[in-house]
């Protein structure tokens, strides 16, 4: 077995073990408003929950060249956001929202998404997820290896309002299957749910 210490490799490397061996991971793909009022859309694959009471979930954010991507930006200072969970349906126009854009263009209207109001939160939603989250910036965190560069924001989110298609709904929990999420992988590889298995937790 190969043992590598992290410190001897560059960003890259890391990121490419990373992203390599921690799968399948969720996507979020989020929607933010920018301070002129552009709606900014992009996936994220750093995602998951942090805590059901209260409902949490975390997205992290890498930055660009030491900058901050729109999204982080738009969090901080609006203190809103929209989490939509990635399905087989939607993926690849939340794909075509990875691209970069000027800050004061839309990938939501660059990739044909349909957006929705939301009830709790100024910033609107995508109609064509099945199930999305509306969201308050509960907390921020800068890491990195220097205080003066960070690398990117971690993002806690406080879930507000949830939307759900009806048909996934069944007395209080999501059905799988007709949810049909999606993860991501190494490269440009994605995965669907696949088989299922079942095993007993004990007591």
């Amino acid at each position: 077995m190969l043992s590598i210490d992290p410190l001897s490799l560059a960003e890259r490397e890391n990121y490419k073990f990373l992203i390599g061996s921690i799968i399948p991971r969720p996507i979020a793909f989020i929607t933010s408003l920018s301070e002129n009022g552009v709606l900014n859309g992009a996936p994220f694959s750093y995602f998951n929950i942090v805590s059901s009471n209260p409902p949490l979930i975390s997205v992290s954010i890498q930055r660009k060249d030491g900058n901050r991507k729109d999204t982080s930006r738009n969090i901080i200072l609006g203190r809103e956001f929209v989490v939509h969970i990635v399905d087989e349906t939607n993926v690849k126009k939340v794909n075509v929202t990875a691209c970069n854009l000027p800050s004061n263009e839309s990938e939501i209207q660059l990739a044909g998404l349909t957006p929705v109001e939301s009830v709790k939160v100024s910033v609107p939603g995508i109609q064509e997820a099945k199930i999305r989250m509306e969201c308050v910036l509960e907390h921020y965190v800068e890491l990195g290896d220097k205080a003066e560069t960070p690398g990117c924001e971690l993002i806690i989110g406080r879930v507000v309002q949830y939307h759900i298609e009806e048909s996934l709904y069944n007395k209080g929990r999501i059905h799988q299957e007709k949810l049909g999420a999606v993860s991501r992988l190494a490269g440009n590889n994605y995965a669907k749910i696949g088989e299922v298995f079942t095993i007993e937790r004990p007591n």
